[in-house]
């Protein structure tokens, strides 16, 4: 018997056939983009996070991107970062002219460790991405407080953690605004790729409206230099329809987050993900550290369990960012997770 490391039946069986029923409509509608789909799962997502303003958008390394840009970042600008995350949250800094300023990750929970702060604040940092790594909120209290009374803006990665808490708040409304992704891959997963931002500033609601259809505030007139980021009715539509069944699938994951604690933690050699009373995390992956990580994904894959590596490789040591001038040694916790981290199936 062979077990995946993800299965995507599970997300589409129950709503396949109204999925295929909406589409059928918006192919004799026409109307692609912008339409009634998106207006809806908008406000249904919004609703579900607790928060004022849902923005679609066409995926979630756009999502960070159009919150950088919406922020008013100038060229130059440093950005806080976790060094131990998937690129595009560095991404999004980059491509809005900003530099990324990476901080090593928390020894326990593998998110953004607070004690990397102060120094960033010290070298001019103008905002912080706090990602909820794996679906598990980093601790954004820890971090608000550092930053109190400095301008440091904080943002949410939560395109891993779709409806996860924190301190029995929903992430997606704890910083000035969060990104989310809707890759296929996720909880709550597209038929292609999407994302969204969450915000309760209408202000900055408005202007990422503006920015991702071109800069229009209305046909063929422009306020500002956009882009083109909108999510289609097909992906929203798809979205709008999975969106109920998401806390379910979330439970589910719970579950097996918990059969693995139950039989790995008391492992001398195995560390298992943290039980925190501040976070109720969504598993988007669950990770464990083992020594010998490379021949055991080999054993397991040869057994036919599929399993993953996220992140083989921190950031500051990708060809990428090496003009950034970041050398091995840099990010010791970062690197050594690196090095004995797997991805078991989910």
């Amino acid at each position: 018997m062979k077990v995946p490391f993800l299965d995507l039946a599970h997300q589409y069986d129950p709503v396949e056939p109204q999925i295929l029923e909406v589409w059928h409509q918006i192919l004799k509608t026409r109307q692609f983009v912008a339409g009634p789909h998106v207006s809806g799962f908008e406000r249904r997502f919004a609703e579900a996070h607790d928060v004022a303003e849902a923005i679609a958008v066409s995926s979630g390394t756009t999502a960070l991107e159009l919150i950088m840009r919406g922020l008013d970042l100038r060229p130059g600008d440093r950005v806080a970062v976790p060094a131990n995350t998937f690129i595009a949250t560095a991404e999004a800094v980059s491509n809005a002219g900003g530099v990324p300023y990476f901080i090593d990750c928390d020894p326990e929970t593998s998110n953004i460790d607070p004690g990397g702060i102060p120094k960033a604040i010290r070298d001019g940092i103008v905002g912080i991405i706090g990602v909820h790594l794996y679906g598990r909120p980093f601790d954004f209290d820890a971090i608000s407080s550092l930053v109190a009374g400095t301008g440091v803006w904080v943002v949410e990665d939560a395109t891993q953690a779709h409806l996860a808490t924190y301190k029995g708040l929903f992430v997606g409304g704890l910083g000035i605004a969060a990104g989310f992704s809707f890759y296929p891959g996720k909880n709550l997963g597209a038929p292609a790729e999407g994302g969204a931002v969450t915000t309760n500033s209408t202000s900055l609601a408005h202007r990422l409206r503006m920015l991702r259809d071109h800069g229009q505030v209305e046909k063929y007139r422009s306020e500002v230099v956009g882009t083109n980021a909108r999510m289609s009715e097909l992906v929203a539509s798809a979205l709008e329809l999975k969106l109920p069944y998401l806390e379910d699938w979330n439970q589910a994951r719970r579950q097996v987050a918990g059969w693995y604690r139950e039989r790995l933690a008391d492992h001398p050699k195995i560390g298992v993900p943290p039980r925190l009373s501040s976070v109720e995390p969504v598993h988007h992956l669950y990770v464990v550290e083992v020594p010998n990580r490379d021949a055991i994904k080999t054993a397991l894959e040869a057994a036919g369990v599929g399993v993953g590596l996220h992140y083989p490789i921190p950031i500051h040591l990708q060809t990428a960012y090496v003009d950034l001038g970041y050398r091995a040694g840099d990010f010791p916790v970062s690197e050594a997770k690196a090095g004995s981290i797997i991805s078991l199936p989910m």
